[in-house]
């Protein structure tokens, strides 16, 4: 039996930038600062993490749970409607490598982001690759990616797998995987790694990648 994990922005949606820009301006929207978008310098890369090192830098800890509740609202917000103008496209394959890797009676499947689940089930609805069947683990859960990795091993359902692989497009993707001791496919240009797709086109490659 295989375990086979999803990022999500970058690695199944092309998300990634508007992302990005939709969380800074939600930030500053609630906060009233600006931050960067190298987002390596931050000690977990997720919504929740990061926001939590927003917040202790700037003093406001006493103040979290409103800061994280106004911050989230405004950047669903602002994903929506960024959507509703522009839409949102799947990278190339990726219905089609889903839907074969779900019809497999030997393989598990599972959504792990760095995302907050609202935004994440948002854009997955939006470029047509939202699977009922598919567990979900978010930065709604955990601020820790580990963590998230780890609950959505755990939701997908059997708790013992020959492998279990993660399709990632980040650094911090590609760090987490090592940490947990995943097998690790990039997906894109973003960065570099022994294993690597261009996009899901490259199915068979993909399948190999994981061992089928």
């Amino acid at each position: 039996m295989h375990l086979v994990l999803f990022d999500i922005d970058g690695t199944l949606v092309e998300s990634y930038d508007f992302d990005t820009e939709c969380f800074q301006a939600a930030t500053k929207d609630v906060l009233g600062v600006t931050i960067g978008p190298d987002w390596s310098r931050y000690n977990h890369v997720t919504d929740s993490g990061i926001l939590i090192e927003v917040i202790e830098e700037l003093g406001l800890k006493s103040d979290s749970d409103r800061i994280t509740e106004e911050v989230r609202e405004r950047f669903v917000s602002r994903v929506a409607d960024h959507i509703s103008c522009h839409g949102v496209s799947p990278i190339f394959g990726a219905y089609e490598f889903l839907s074969q890797l779900v019809a497999r009676q030997n393989v598990a499947v599972a959504f792990a982001t760095g995302g907050w689940s609202e935004s994440a089930r948002m854009k997955l609805d939006a470029a047509g690759i939202s699977f009922s069947s598919i567990a979900l683990a978010s930065s709604s859960d955990h601020y820790s990616r580990t963590d998230i990795m780890r609950l959505a091993e755990k939701r997908a359902g059997n708790g013992r797998y020959d492998s279990i692989t993660y399709f990632g497009d980040g650094p911090w993707d590609q760090k987490a995987s090592e940490t947990l001791g995943y097998n690790f496919v990039s997906v894109g240009s973003r960065i570099s790694s022994p294993q690597s797709i261009r996009d899901y086109t490259e199915a068979n490659v993909a399948l190999r990648y994981i061992g089928l």
